[in-house]
């Protein structure tokens, strides 16, 4: 996978890109990602790329220019036609099915909005989809484009050390994942629950799935509605409100 993101501060994925995980990613050639600076393509003296918005009000909006050239620019990099996301608090809110789906395509640019937002032009012309990490608003985009970076990639084949812990975290299929506990068994009197130390992996997956369905019915009610449930999970779920 490639991913070129567009950004006033290229300098900030420096230790994102570099680090951990994702460093390895990049260092394992399992994608590769790009960052530029879209005031190198400003064709103004003080490489300006704001402007003050038509119609009057408040704060500065990134101008149209040096915008199309930045995109034209990347656009000619790359062998396959790129998905191009601008991140924007008026965009689809990120979800683990979007993220799934754009884990299989090969080449994405980001597009960072800051101050108002973008030229419309821009997004009227380039912009394949809005996307927003939730419903609030951040000074830029460049954090919502590390998010949205972190969660896809992590779903490349190779890049976590186990495609198995991915089948079983949050949000995979619609529940939240169940309790974890590590060694010692007994720190200060805390106890790891039983049937964990069993060896009975039948009773220890039948106490994971229960443990899934009792955290997304405390914590996330609303996920269960879209969740596949068995005939068993409905059985464990009505016997856990029951004694909610």
């Amino acid at each position: 996978m490639r991913i070129d993101i567009l950004t006033l501060f290229p300098e900030l994925f420096k230790p994102f890109i570099s680090t951990s995980i994702m460093g390895r990613a990049i260092e394992n050639n399992l994608v590769n990602i790009n960052t530029h600076n879209i005031r190198d393509f400003a064709n103004n003296k003080h490489r300006q790329v704001d402007d003050y918005p038509y119609g009057g009000g408040a704060g500065m909006v990134m101008a149209v220019q040096p915008l199309y050239d930045a995109l034209d620019h990347v656009i000619g990099l790359h062998d396959l036609k790129p998905t191009i996301i601008y991140l924007s608090p008026q965009g689809r809110v990120l979800d683990q099915a979007m993220v799934a789906d754009y884990s299989r395509h090969t080449n994405i640019i980001l597009l960072c909005g800051h101050y108002e937002g973008i030229d419309q032009r821009v997004i009227d012309k380039y912009v394949d989809q809005e996307i927003s990490i939730g419903d609030y608003v951040l000074t830029g985009g460049e954090l919502a484009a590390m998010v949205f970076v972190d969660s896809v990639t992590r779903l490349i084949p190779g890049v976590l050390g186990s495609s198995d812990s991915i089948l079983e975290e949050s949000h995979t299929n619609h529940l939240l994942e169940y309790p974890h506990y590590t060694r010692p068994s007994n720190y200060k009197g805390d106890k790891v629950p039983e049937v964990l130390l069993s060896g009975n992996h039948k009773e220890i997956d039948r106490w994971r799935r229960t443990q899934s369905l009792k955290n997304t019915l405390i914590k996330r009610p609303d996920m269960l509605s879209k969740a596949e449930l068995s005939d068993e999970d409905q059985m464990l779920l009505k016997e856990l409100k029951e004694h909610k």
